[in-house]
């Protein structure tokens, strides 16, 4: 505790015989009551201030207040049940969709993850490249390979490796990339 802490208190704050017997959200005042039983509402936003007396008491505070009762909880009627929040109008506020509009957010990352590991499991990510023509090989890129070195180890030329494999770009080859490679006995022509 602090060293200041005692003038924070209740029993420091309020005059002799007033205590505070309850919380209103809405209006943002609290509310005391006296020895003899008269209620009265602090200011507006204030936890302590000018007390004005009050003729009719929220239906949250309750009538009498016991030395342990929980001041924040919202008061039960005769029958245990507790009282429902009302509007201004006076009217229970019962929310749209009930409880399973406050689930739709869990719903809805639960339906996003399905939807991604059946993306990335169970459909195919990679397409079936073509197959090579019967005239040549089929040749996986290695690190380092350029089309000059491709075609210069397989006897053949980078015009003929150009022809047979039309969408190649050389400077943009990556390592487990499939190349066409004319074999070295084939004769290539060009149709335009």
């Amino acid at each position: 505790m602090g060293r200041w802490t005692q003038y924070d208190e209740d029993n420091y704050r309020l005059p002799e015989g007033m205590k505070r017997v309850g919380y209103d959200a809405d209006s943002e005042r609290y509310y005391f009551r006296d020895r003899e039983g008269l209620v009265y509402k602090g200011p507006e936003g204030s936890e302590f201030g000018e007390l004005t007396l009050v003729s009719e008491i929220p239906s949250s505070i309750p009538q009498e207040v016991d030395e342990d009762s929980d001041l924040e909880a919202a008061p039960t009627g005769t029958d245990g049940y507790r009282i429902l929040a009302l509007d201004e109008h006076g009217t229970r506020y019962n929310p749209r969709g009930g409880a399973y509009r406050t689930l739709f957010p869990f719903f809805l990352i639960i339906a996003v993850v399905l939807l991604l590991v059946w993306r990335l499991v169970l459909l195919p990510t990679r397409i079936a490249p073509v197959p090579c023509p019967s005239t040549t090989l089929s040749y996986i890129v290695q690190p380092g390979d350029t089309c000059w070195d491709i075609a210069n180890n397989h006897n053949s030329s980078l015009d003929k490796l150009l022809i047979v494999n039309p969408r190649v770009k050389c400077n943009k080859l990556m390592p487990g990339d499939r190349v066409c490679v004319p074999d070295e006995g084939m004769s290539i022509s060009v149709r335009f």
